[in-house]
């Protein structure tokens, strides 16, 4: 597996066990403060993509300006067990925004 293929996810237990299955690199967390230091450490060790889950993403959402001029890491927010916060689809528009110069996806 080359350096930028690999992928990991972060989340509380429920929601990640099953990435397991797939072979992705699982890191359950129980504070949100531990998923800022383990997306930290997954940089330097040349992750491509790393799935969180909405809810562990949620209190440190300041941690997606960190890396978001960054070709690497992919910082996805997936939805938890609890079901989606709406993250996700925040984060694409604001991505769309910054490239086109306006929000062009339709309003929920």
């Amino acid at each position: 597996m080359s350096m930028r293929s690999k992928i990991a996810v972060i989340g509380e237990k429920e929601s990640v066990l099953g990435f397991k299955a797939v072979g992705f690199d699982v890191h359950e967390v129980t504070d949100p403060r531990e998923a800022e230091d383990i997306i930290d450490r997954l940089y330097t060790q040349n992750y491509g993509i790393i799935f969180i889950t909405e809810q562990t993403l949620a209190p440190i959402a300041s941690v997606l300006d960190k890396y978001k001029d960054r070709e690497l890491p992919a910082i996805i927010p997936i939805p938890g067990r609890q079901g989606t916060m709406g993250l996700g689809m925040s984060n694409v528009k604001k991505s769309v925004e910054r490239a086109v110069g306006a929000d062009i996806l339709f309003k929920d």
